[in-house]
């Protein structure tokens, strides 16, 4: 075929868009040949060959193009003919699957009259009246709003109802099960987990309700029945374990099924180890690339030059390989990768590589932490002078607060509990607060504010919420006027959506005390602006406001609780928050079901525009179009308009008048209109669920955290969200801008915001932010390694203990890797090595195990392996062990002069251990029982050094 073709570019059928190109060229006109079975399936070939390199991202859409290459002889239901269908609404998805078809066939119309590489419709869809002769054959259940259908011999129809809500009050929820079961029909009650299950039978065995297990348990059936438990009756309970957090009952069957929270009431997760503030904007080892630098806390700055496996005595490890000056290479075993950092400097600064084994890393180290102890001491007397500020310490928390909490339709990720605890502990304290609350966009900042601002209320304080466009002063209006609806709260709004007599009217009902909670913009800031009683300020993305507005707010802040809300923190910000001179709470977990944000840069396009919002109009979706010039916003929208003549557009920017942006805004989140064409005032804090698709017209003119929050307006829901980039058309754009969007394209998982930050710290520079001397540190050490000592030096002034230095070295020849088989992407292997390697605590390595098999499945022993190493490290660091080996048949630990072991419990050890060995030069050698059936590879025995090391700390 290369003689037929100079060369091949994918296209996204969807968009029409030209995708990463296999190779990069154009079609020749006959495009016909491209049609040929043998083409494609080379193709494809070649294409899977560079992604399992990595060399190549799989491409949008390319299942669309398979049947070019091969005809589907199948349907999902052949492959699965044994497959419960559920039919949500039939007639709605009869409609639904006519406009798709109608939409798919004249794409394809369309693409065809181009020229462009395309598959027919009926390759690769079935017809509605096709898939239902398909359906006729399978078992089926048709959902049609409250009434349940199921198709078959019989056909019955079920109307359901919500289960009561006991919360606590287990006499009622008792005696409704035993009404139930006397209704003879089945009552099945669901836990969340195995322990909740028990606990639910010895609360039904308590009160003598017949029960049984419709899944195994940690109780034996005998242990059951010698409680008095009758089991195997039909009239009993039936306990099942599931996460169904509220019940359902089917009075016509009759059928009764109880949820997990309809009794038990939801409890917050249990805090664990305080994270690092400094941890949190780390940069991502994942995004390592050969030639980047990268920072050894013992050896300095280097160059990545990828992983290798190399075998030490007979066993295969992994390692990363750093390239220091003079051809030097460090080889780092993957389970110390703890020890190593992606090198990050303020402005760009690429600084000379350290030669291995030399002088000038330690004296750059040294520089820094004395220049930080000196900077740290300083901030320290400031703190200490905020802390003997007098403040209002809030009342704990009253029945109408957990009443408004237990309101929030969502549920709570544990991140925004703990923050929500914080803020409330700070509230209750008699000092003012300054707590800044960093999160993702749509990852709850907003309910944490509104917890805060109700329990003010509570002891009859006013609110203010300060937010910085009078677009999203609107949407965090609607917000709380609809949460506080159902208590005697007053909000009011202040921007310029209110008339000069709708102003001056809340201006005095504030100093009146007669409106609770004011949300506004910087108005609010006004000299003439006056409260009877000011208890708390919440200030959404401070960084919008000027510097006028920012000295009020220093005022303000002497005697006045406040709480800032950001998503990507400025370096000043940021930095008071790292050094401790304001506290800090960060919501890293996203919200369930919550999906990454699928981000393209392309050059604009009539058809790639059409595509996508038709795409969106097509799942019943809204679109915003940015476009940041207001003297031609009303052109643009005419094009778009000709492009998609069904859309329902509307324009909105600054200089409308302001009721007339205030009807377009509301008539947009009231789905008046389908299309939002607007300059970037929707930057912040618009929350439309049902709108998924962002389209920035001239996105390389917008700076890096201003793309970031724009993309942050869509997938604020479960559906998949689009960001389209785009940039002009044969037209060279910046350096600068091709990385701010390089960045956007790169960063588009989830909780990127602190990454965006560090970031664009590292494109803009940090100007005079720590001053000319500590932004040479930062530049000779590396972003994160300063944050981290900054961290340890704030501890220590402060009297806390700060992490252990030991490094200790760990010679126990076992195979502690994670194979490629097990992980295969590069990238995620590394991930996963620095979590290990950071792992601190048994609750960690607990949720880290979850996750891993919940992703990749069960544990492969070297993985297992790598765990117990991992934990073993993390306490011998802190015991101050310089090392532990593995010499013939025994196990050497060799202790520091400093250790942390207490004498009476090492000399303890060695009495209880049968061969234990205690040298006067410091080392303790424990025997290894070599007679296991799986020695040496078990980890049993990695485990059982792990506890007698927890037993000498005292804490195991």
């Amino acid at each position: 075929w290369g003689d037929r073709v100079d060369s091949i570019r994918l296209f996204d059928p969807g968009t029409q868009r030209s995708t990463a190109p296999v190779v990069e060229a154009t079609f020749l006109p006959l495009v016909e040949t491209l049609h040929t079975p043998e083409l494609l399936t080379r193709l494809w070939e070649l294409r899977e060959g560079q992604e399992a390199e990595g060399k190549v991202p799989p491409f949008p859409g390319w299942e669309f193009l398979l049947p070019l290459a091969e005809s589907f002889g199948h349907s999902l239901l052949d492959l699965a003919p044994r497959a419960v269908v559920l039919v949500d609404e039939p007639q709605s998805l009869r409609a639904e699957a006519a406009e798709l078809w109608e939409q798919m066939e004249e794409e394809h119309s369309r693409a065809r009259e181009e020229e462009k590489i395309c598959a027919a419709p009926g390759e690769f869809l079935l017809r509605w009246p096709a898939f239902e002769a398909r359906l006729s054959t399978a078992p089926r259940l048709h959902l049609e709003q409250l009434a349940l259908e199921i198709t078959g011999a019989d056909h019955i129809a079920l109307s359901s109802q919500p289960t009561a809500r006991f919360r606590g009050a287990v006499r009622n929820f008792v005696e409704e099960v035993r009404q139930r079961l006397r209704g003879g029909g089945p009552v099945l009650v669901a836990s969340a987990t195995t322990g909740e299950m028990e606990r639910m039978a010895e609360i039904l065995s308590e009160y003598g309700v017949s029960y049984r297990f419709a899944s195994p348990t940690r109780q034996q059936p005998e242990v059951v029945e010698q409680k008095g438990v009758l089991l195997g009756e039909a009239n009993a309970a039936v306990l099942v374990r599931g996460a169904l957090p509220e019940g359902v009952s089917f009075p016509a069957v009759p059928l009764t099924l109880f949820g997990n929270y309809d009794l038990f009431e939801r409890v917050a997760p249990a805090a664990g180890r305080p994270k690092s503030k400094a941890a949190a904007f780390a940069a991502d080892i994942g995004e390592l690339k050969e030639g980047d630098l990268v920072v050894h806390v013992d050896h300095g700055i280097g160059e990545f030059g990828g992983l290798r496996q190399i075998s030490v005595d007979d066993v295969s490890e992994e390692f990363l390989q750093i390239n220091y000056a003079e051809g030097d290479r460090l080889y780092v075993p993957l389970p110390r990768l703890d020890l190593v950092q992606k090198y990050r400097s303020l402005g760009g600064v690429k600084p000379r590589l350290d030669r291995l084994g030399g002088l000038s890393w330690q004296r750059a180290k040294g520089r820094a932490q004395r220049a930080l102890r000196e900077m740290a001491g300083e901030l320290l007397r400031l703190y200490a002078a905020r802390a003997t500020v007098p403040g209002h310490a809030f009342s704990t928390d009253t029945p109408w607060q957990r009443e408004f909490e237990e309101a929030f339709e969502w549920e709570e990720t544990p991140d925004q509990m703990t923050a929500a605890a914080e803020v409330k502990k700070d509230l209750e304290r008699p000092h003012p607060m300054d707590r800044l609350l960093v999160g993702d966009v749509g990852f709850g900042k907003t309910e944490v504010a509104l917890r805060a601002a109700f329990k003010a209320l509570c002891d009859s304080r006013q609110v203010a919420v300060l937010a910085p466009t009078t677009v999203l002063a609107f949407q965090h209006y609607e917000n709380f006027r609809r949460r506080f609806a159902p208590f005697p709260v007053r909000v009011e709004m202040l921007s310029r959506f209110r008339t000069r007599a709708e102003q001056k009217q809340v201006l005095a009902d504030l100093e009146a005390g007669k409106a609770d909670l004011v949300v506004g913009t910087h108005r609010l800031l006004s000299p003439d602006v006056r409260f009877h009683d000011l208890g708390l300020l919440v200030v959404d993305e401070e960084q919008r406001f000027g510097v006028r507005h920012k000295e009020r707010l220093k005022q303000l802040r002497t005697h006045v609780d406040v709480l800032t809300l950001t998503a990507t923190p400025i370096p000043r910000t940021l930095h008071m928050a790292l050094t401790g001179l304001r506290d800090l709470s960060l919501i890293e977990t996203p919200p369930r079901d919550r999906l990454s944000i699928q981000t393209v840069v392309a050059p604009k396009s009539d058809e790639l525009v059409r595509s996508a919002v038709e795409r969106e109009l097509a799942r019943e979706g809204q679109v915003y179009f940015v476009y940041d010039r207001v003297g031609t916003i009303a052109e643009a929208a005419q094009w778009l308009h000709r492009l998609v003549p069904r859309a329902r557009l509307a324009v909105a920017h600054g200089q409308m008048k302001e009721r007339e942006l205030e009807r377009i805004m509301l008539g947009f989140i009231q789905r008046e209109y389908d299309v939002l064409v607007s300059t970037k005032i929707i930057e912040n804090g618009l929350d439309i669920p049902l709108c998924n698709t962002i389209l920035v017209e001239r996105a390389d003119r917008f700076g890096l955290a201003e793309l970031y929050q724009l993309r942050g307006r869509v997938g604020r829901s479960n559906r998949r969200a689009y960001a389209y980039l785009l940039v002009p058309t044969n037209q060279p754009i910046s350096e600068a801008a091709r990385r701010r969007l390089a960045a956007l394209k790169e960063f588009s998982d989830l909780g990127a915001g602190f990454r965006i930050a560090a970031l664009d710290l590292e494109i803009r520079g940090a100007g005079n932010l720590l001053g000319k001397q500590q932004h040479g540190h930062v530049n000779a050490i590396g972003f994160d390694l300063y944050t981290q000592l900054l961290e340890r030096a704030m501890a220590e002034l402060k009297g806390e203990a700060p992490a252990p230095e030991a490094r200790t070295t760990l010679k126990l020849g076992v195979d502690i890797r994670i194979p490629a088989g097990y992980i295969e992407n590069e990238r995620q292997r590394l991930r996963t090595y620095k979590r290990i390697a950071s792992l601190e605590s048994a609750g960690e390595r607990r949720a880290l195990v979850a996750e891993l098999e919940d992703r990749f499945g069960p544990l492969p022993p070297p993985v297992q392996n790598l765990l117990s190493y991992a934990e073993l490290k993390a306490v011998a660091e802190r015991l101050l062990v310089e090392s532990i080996e593995r010499r013939q048949g025994q196990v050497v630990l060799r202790f520091h002069p400093e250790t942390r072991v207490r004498p009476e419990r090492l000399v303890g050890l060695v009495r209880e251990t049968r061969g234990a060995q205690l040298d006067p030069t410091g080392e303790l050698r424990l025997p290894l029982d070599r007679s296991r059936p799986d020695w040496p590879e078990a980890t049993g025995w990695l485990e059982e050094l792990r506890k007698q090391l927890q037993g000498l700390a005292g804490d195991g």
